[in-house]
């Protein structure tokens, strides 16, 4: 007979009680460098890490500045819905940047995930990604983030309309969609993809996309701007005489997306929309922001985001979405004014009125109203 004791305050299970004291052991035998430290080195992909981590196990190019980065994520790493995004944080000549990237993969049996970078001209981080990135470096991961996700139960029919890097979202909905065989999404007239680029050979997934048209899962409209011109949403009634009937979604630059949805607006009809920057409401006036621990002054025009504008001037800024989602930008404001490009909200730190730590503000999606100052 075997007796099984309760378990009282104070009185420690036997298993906890022998990984404590292995743990104790081992931390001895590597002082003075921490266990975590060591075991970073050989497992760094475990569970239980205080950040999630990945490993890049491919860089595939897509185009002449785009390229798939196929990722190993941590045990952590909780799964994603087709559409969303996760923030990436890497190391770049010795420093670490955050930029926010859409997830891009379909199922997938080793338990990669996949992001899809378009290098930007001077992107320090998207180039970095495309032209330098290597198999078995280590990128640093927070769980997937967004709503610019399919409905369940799936619509009748989808429009999906997308430009340059806007695809990135929507492929990893349409592979997902594809894998599934779902019923109700077959036929090439369910889904209507509309995509611009500027030629065809800069378009991101080109074959692959033509690939489902030939096959007949979806409608293909490819528009090549050096051909075909920049596309009119005018002319969206025309391409798609059902839009009405159709669920929409779309992603990419800012004046598209801001067509789009005036013209959905005047139609009365709902437009899911995935911005890679937030929409500017109302400018700032701009002003001088001066950053105090290292004394930088910078001019600030009214319509850059105080991140963008520190960033050219070579300031060191914490950043993450750029979208004025994750909260990773936030630096206190100590005096001065700012103010909100999407709302046109003023946010004011006058000294001695406001906390001694100044008031916390998102630099990207703030402007300089005026003279500022930040604590940074």
């Amino acid at each position: 007979m075997s007796i099984v004791l309760p378990d009282r305050p104070g009185r420690a299970r036997p298993g906890r009680s022998l990984r404590e004291g292995l743990r104790r052991i081992a931390e001895a035998a590597v002082t003075p460098l921490e266990l975590d430290d060591v075991l970073d080195v050989f497992h760094p992909l475990r569970g239980g890490t205080p950040g999630l981590r990945g490993r890049i196990v491919e860089v595939r190019p897509e185009t002449a500045e785009a390229a798939t980065l196929v990722i190993k994520p941590g045990k952590d790493w909780a799964g994603h819905r087709p559409g969303q995004y996760v923030r990436v944080g890497v190391d770049v000549d010795g420093v670490r940047m955050w930029r926010t990237y859409s997830l891009t993969h379909g199922p997938r049996p080793d338990g990669c995930i996949s992001i899809t970078v378009k290098a930007i001209p001077d992107g320090v981080v998207s180039c970095y990604l495309v032209h330098r990135a290597r198999p078995g470096q280590m990128l640093q991961l927070d769980q997937a983030q967004g709503e610019f996700v399919l409905p369940d139960p799936l619509p009748e029919k989808l429009l999906l309309v997308t430009a340059g890097s806007g695809i990135t979202p929507v492929i990893g909905m349409l592979r997902n969609l594809f894998s599934r065989a779902v019923p109700a999404m077959s036929g090439p007239e369910r889904i209507v993809l509309l995509h611009s680029a500027l030629t065809r050979d800069s378009v991101i997934f080109g074959p692959e996309l033509r690939g489902y048209a030939a096959r007949g899962l979806l409608r293909l409209v490819e528009l090549h701007t050096d051909t075909d011109g920049l596309l009119d949403v005018s002319d969206l009634d025309r391409i798609v005489p059902d839009l009405a009937e159709r669920t929409a979604y779309a992603c990419g630059p800012v004046g598209l997306l801001d067509a789009l949805e005036e013209h959905y607006a005047a139609r009365e009809l709902t437009l899911n929309v995935e911005r890679f920057r937030p929409a500017t409401v109302v400018a700032g006036e701009g002003g001088t922001v001066t950053f105090e621990q290292t004394g930088t002054t910078l001019e600030a025009d009214g319509s850059t985001p105080i991140l963008d504008a520190a960033e050219n001037a070579g300031v060191l800024m914490p950043s993450g979405c750029r979208m004025g989602i994750c909260f990773g930008c936030v630096l206190p404001l100590k005096e001065g004014a700012v103010r909100d490009l999407r709302n046109g909200e003023l946010t004011v730190a006058v000294p001695g009125e406001t906390g001694p730590g100044g008031v916390p503000i998102q630099t990207c999606v703030s402007t300089a109203a005026g003279p500022c100052s930040i604590d940074h």
